[in-house]
């Protein structure tokens, strides 16, 4: 059995009130802060209180903010992220403030670590990116869906001056996302909000048959005269598999280095593949060969296929619709030797992951298969 979140922005969607709908959907407060106080992030409280908009009771999220420092580099905040001690908070965060740098960077001609995020780059955007990292985390979500994001009209006021609505950034961010307009003017979905969807590698599908087990509302600072500014979050329970059809992308490669092999895999992994892998071959006249192949959502097929032809220089990659079934999974953090090692759990077997097992074998000196085994053998 597994745990779903389904994003229902009602008016639009913005970090703080995906935070609070979270929040109103059980996720712990504290839990939040202490990943939040793991950045190292000085001079802020965030606050969740009870409002009642149109006859609807919602919780608003809020950061008070004690020091002057309202604007930062982007590697500065993605170090910062960096430092959550849970590493799938700290990775779902740094995705997401590294996708803003990536935009930010390719529309204003810098590289993505040296762009200075101004409105992004205060306390809010860093605590709403931890915060609803955590609070997912802290709920047991593995699958977010989204529903169509109402896209606002009009103009929005930056560092940069009046753009129109959506700004440049949030539309490159948007990309790939299930739109649909609105009458509501004005900014309706902000940058954090779309790169924490980016982040979570939402799915815009209709979600599967679900359990519901709680609903979360999240409200907006700005008061609507006709409807209540709003995003829902609703969590359910999935026991069934998961059928969803994909894109399998393949190319055949005899003048590629291994090395050059390894890193693409995580590149495309980092870009959104959802799985990636090389298989050897043996091409025409004997020769050795490696194929790629890149698992990917339709969405995300071109992009992925560009990446394929730019680091490998192929002359050709093949695309062919599979479709895959995932068992219903869940996963569990237990601790070996004072370190967090997340787990993952399907119907018929369990396994560490890797990557939080090497991370104790390296701190403790423990061999790495005494960690696993350690970390397999702990109580759920």
């Amino acid at each position: 059995m597994s745990r779903v979140c389904v994003i229902s922005p009602f008016t639009g969607l913005a970090g703080d009130m995906l935070l609070a709908a979270l929040v109103d959907a059980g996720a712990p407060l504290d839990a939040i802060r202490a990943a939040v106080a793991d950045t190292g992030l000085t001079g802020w409280d965030l606050t969740v209180t009870q409002v009642l908009t149109h006859g609807i009771t919602a919780r608003r999220a809020a950061v008070s903010v004690s020091d002057d420092a309202t604007s930062r580099k982007a590697k500065e905040l993605i170090a910062m992220a960096g430092r959550v001690r849970d590493r799938a908070v700290a990775d779902v965060a740094t995705k997401a403030l590294r996708v803003i740098a990536e935009v930010e960077g390719r529309l204003h001609g810098e590289e993505p670590d040296e762009v200075h995020l101004h409105e992004l780059g205060g306390h809010d955007t860093l605590v709403d990116v931890v915060g609803v990292a955590a609070a997912l985390r802290a709920l047991g979500v593995s699958t977010v869906h989204c529903e169509p994001l109402p896209l606002g009209t009009g103009e929005v006021r930056t560092a940069h001056g009046i753009l129109p609505c959506p700004a440049p950034a949030t539309a490159a961010l948007l990309e790939g996302a299930v739109v649909t307009g609105t009458s509501v003017r004005g900014e309706t979905v902000t940058p954090t909000a779309a790169a924490l969807l980016r982040a979570l590698d939402v799915d815009y599908g209709p979600p599967p048959p679900m359990r519901l087990a709680a609903t979360g509302y999240g409200a907006g600072t700005r008061t609507l005269a006709d409807r209540p500014n709003v995003a829902v979050v609703r969590l359910g329970e999935v026991e069934t598999a998961r059928v969803r059809d994909l894109v399998l992308l393949e190319t055949n490669l005899d003048d590629v280095s291994g090395e050059v092999l390894g890193y693409v895999v995580g590149h495309l992994l980092d870009r959104g593949a959802l799985d990636s892998w090389i298989t050897p071959a043996v091409m025409k006249k004997g020769r050795p060969a490696h194929v790629l192949h890149a698992l990917v959502t339709p969405e995300t097929a071109d992009e992925i296929e560009g990446l394929m032809f730019a680091e490998t220089g192929t002359l050709g990659v093949r695309r062919s619709e599979v479709r895959r079934t995932a068992a219903a999974r869940t996963t569990d953090v237990v601790h070996v030797h004072g370190m967090p090692v997340r787990r993952k759990h399907g119907p018929h077997h369990g396994k560490p992951e890797f990557d939080d097992a090497v991370a104790v074998a390296r701190q403790t000196g423990l061999p790495l298969r005494t960690v696993l085994a350690l970390a397999a053998q702990e109580e759920r």
